[in-house]
């Protein structure tokens, strides 16, 4: 897996690399800017992933993004931030990202979300989404709900709550069965379950299956 990662900040830029350059099949290319990134795809077209920092030079905000994208060469997006707000990340997302991860996000749960992404799944933490302390964040739920949960999510939640195996999910949906393992995984951790039985039981316990 080839991910491009252009950030401003040496040192998150540095220690992005140095971890995930710890996974055998992960080779990082680092940039600086927004010219940086445009450059790196143009000359090494074939990445799986770019990780645009949202407040690095020549982002211009969101309006780096869609130049970016405008290159023929571009792979998904994911745009990073340490404090952007939750229209930021549902408005990149609307103009094409594969996803958004805020910087604060615990490492191995970064590095699950860029596999997911890589595999074609789009990924906003759920938890950066109903967050009390987003500016401009609705009320939290009280607890697990599910309008917490995507519409993927639920059609993999109704396939367990079915007893299905991931095999047969994968058939079912059209999907690689890795991309519905990490789905699964996901749920577990959405729903507070720890597996499968605890999923189906908290599916009906909302009373939706």
């Amino acid at each position: 897996m080839r991910l491009l990662i252009a950030d401003d900040h040496a040192l998150i830029l540095d220690m992005l690399q140095n971890f995930l350059e710890q996974e055998k099949d992960m080779e990082i290319v680092a940039a600086n800017d927004m010219q940086d990134a445009i450059s790196a795809v143009s000359a090494q077209p074939g990445f799986d992933l770019a990780l645009l920092d949202y407040d690095m030079p020549g982002m211009d905000k969101l309006d780096g993004l869609r130049r970016f994208m405008e290159n023929n060469s571009a792979p998904p997006v994911v745009i990073l931030s340490g404090h952007a707000a939750r229209d930021v990340a549902q408005r990149a997302v609307s103009m094409g990202a594969r996803g958004f991860l805020p910087k604060s996000m615990p490492a191995q749960s970064l590095l699950h979300a860029i596999r997911f992404m890589a595999l074609g799944e789009k990924y906003v933490p759920v938890d950066f989404l109903f967050s009390s302390d987003q500016a401009d964040a609705s009320p939290a739920p009280d607890g697990p709900s599910a309008t917490a949960l995507t519409a993927r999510e639920l059609d993999v939640l109704k396939a367990l709550c079915d007893g299905k195996t991931n095999k047969e999910i994968a058939r079912d949906l059209g999907l690689r069965e890795p991309t519905i393992k990490l789905h699964v995984k996901t749920l577990y951790r959405r729903l507070g379950a720890s597996n499968r039985t605890q999923a189906v039981m908290i599916a009906r316990s909302w009373g939706i299956y």
